[in-house]
């Protein structure tokens, strides 16, 4: 099954999210207009804002106008972080196509994201709820921080394990997990049921990105929309790597092939790599690792009241596991 079928009761208000998405990026500029909406069309899984929407339907005092807001601030600014992404990252192309930076340049790429990011926050200060911006702003250094930290650690072989999940967590699990706090603060969730869905978001998120970066090296360029390995030659060690500096062989051959004074890897040896590391076990463990998560996030949720939403990111997290795109 694929994921967007698990919620596709919701496809009303995805599509009130998607045009007040469409409404709220456009700008007097033509230049930051076109470009947002060339984004917006790039399209995307809107995961975040189902995540909200689904957290929300705990609730009592659940209010589509109000969770619309929250749903459609929290996919503006994962919107921009791609965008902030992809011009740190070189990138020329993000789902297949061209990217922001690779149309207008990094100047008119960066000003793009802090205009989205600007526009989430002026969005969502219609509710008068200081928790929601509290959590909000907090996770928004958070992210900050891993961005930097991100740089920082680009083809370094020798980072831990414990780097890598702090690194994935401010890049994706924070805002899956705020997510689901903010749509069951919108609601009137009580304290404890909002840690369960943060806690939920969390470990989903986490075992997303590990997700995301085991299928850099198994899945094809046509479902990855960029090259496969390309994590690895933007010098991003995802967990995959991690596993396979394991092997001694491996190691020397990655450290020789992604020599930081030379960016340009052949494809020959882009192959090389990605076959040694599938043969040496790190693919398998990446999964152990991600199964792990996926448990967690079932545990947080078997303490939550049946309904259909949760029924609903039941099933989720067992598609997660199982996507391979």
């Amino acid at each position: 099954m694929k994921l967007a079928k698990t919620y596709s009761y919701l496809k009303k208000d995805l599509e009130l999210i998607e045009e007040a998405l469409a409404e709220v990026i456009q700008a007097e500029h033509p230049v930051l207009r076109e470009a947002s909406t060339q984004l917006l069309k790039a399209g995307g899984k809107r995961i975040r804002p189902v995540f909200v929407l689904l957290s929300g339907q705990f609730g009592e005092n659940y209010n589509i106008e109000d969770i619309k807001t929250v749903a459609i601030s929290l996919e503006l600014i994962h919107m921009a972080t791609l965008v902030h992404d992809d011009v740190i990252d070189d990138a020329d192309l993000r789902r297949g196509k061209p990217t922001i930076k690779k149309r207008y340049g990094n100047r008119v790429a960066m000003y793009t994201g802090d205009y989205i990011l600007a526009r989430a926050l002026e969005n969502i200060t219609t509710l008068k709820k200081p928790t929601i911006h509290q959590s909000l702003s907090k996770t928004l250094v958070e992210v900050s921080l891993g961005e930097i930290e991100q740089m920082k650690e680009k083809f370094d072989w020798n980072q831990n394990l414990r780097t890598y999940l702090r690194r994935i967590k401010r890049k994706t699990a924070l805002l899956i997990a705020t997510s689901c706090k903010l749509g069951a603060i919108t609601s009137g969730l009580s304290d404890k049921e909002i840690n369960y869905l943060y806690q939920y978001g969390y470990n989903i998120g986490m075992s997303y990105q590990i997700i995301d970066d085991i299928l850099d090296f198994t899945s094809s360029q046509e479902a990855l929309g960029k090259p496969a390995g390309n994590d690895l030659i933007q010098g991003n060690v995802t967990l995959p790597v991690l596993f396979a500096m394991n092997n001694p062989t491996f190691a020397q051959f990655v450290q020789k092939t992604f020599n930081q004074s030379d960016s340009t890897v052949s494809d020959q040896d882009m192959k090389n790599v990605i076959n040694m590391l599938k043969n040496s076990g790190a693919i398998e463990a990446s999964y152990r690792v991600s199964d792990m998560y996926l448990d967690k996030a079932m545990q947080n949720l078997s303490k939550l009241p049946n309904n259909k939403a949760k029924a609903t990111l039941e099933n989720i997290a067992k598609i997660i596991g199982k996507r391979t795109s």
